[in-house]
């Protein structure tokens, strides 16, 4: 298992429930395949450099874990058919 950081930026139109569901839906995915979570954390609503989606702000969130390299590209996948989320990355560190 190696460790990894995901930052992603929620879209600022999802309501507090919606964007909570969001959070721990990817804190569930991690953990049901194999994962543990290390820490998550909120930065918040943030100015963004450049439009995204024709979105000048987003939710920064800020994740840690350790799990398999195969939960890892199953998760950058599922971030991008997911609604709601404008930009992820997911570094090893």
């Amino acid at each position: 298992m190696s460790n990894y950081e995901v930052l992603y930026i929620v879209s600022p139109t999802l309501s507090e429930e919606e964007r909570e569901a969001l959070i721990t839906k990817f804190k569930n995915y991690v953990e049901q395949n194999g994962g543990t979570i290390s820490g998550i954390d909120k930065w918040g609503m943030k100015t963004l450099a450049y439009p995204i989606k024709f979105k000048k702000e987003g939710f920064y969130v800020l994740m840690t874990f350790s799990a398999p390299s195969e939960t890892s590209i199953a998760m950058g996948k599922l971030m991008l058919i997911t609604e709601g989320i404008l930009r992820h990355i997911i570094v090893k560190k």
